[in-house]
């Protein structure tokens, strides 16, 4: 049997291996789309990245120290990426001091 396969001697594991690479986690898709100005619903996060607990991703974000806060409104809940408050920043530099963190 003839296979194009065999007579270039492509090897389909490492093509596999490579694409792999590329791929985005939940998170750093989540991420992106924060960045990029996007307020993002947990349905929302559910639906478009596959996230089985939104929650879950969003205090990913949280303990990697992104600024991700949620809005609450008539409409519902929904959260964005904004910027730490000078209090916020204050207290993660005294854990630091106190060697908390």
């Amino acid at each position: 049997m003839f296979s194009f396969t065999n007579m270039f001697n492509i090897d389909n594991k490492k093509e596999t291996a490579m694409s792999k690479s590329n791929t985005k986690t939940i998170t750093e898709k989540v991420l992106n789309a924060l960045e990029n100005g996007a307020e993002l619903t947990s349905d929302q996060i559910a639906s478009r990245f596959g996230a089985g607990n939104p929650g879950a991703v969003i205090q990913s974000l949280r303990f990697k120290g992104y600024p991700v806060y949620l809005n609450s409104t008539k409409k519902g809940n929904k959260y964005r990426l904004g910027t730490a408050s000078k209090r916020v920043i204050a207290a993660g530099y005294k854990a630091m001091a106190q060697g908390l963190v």
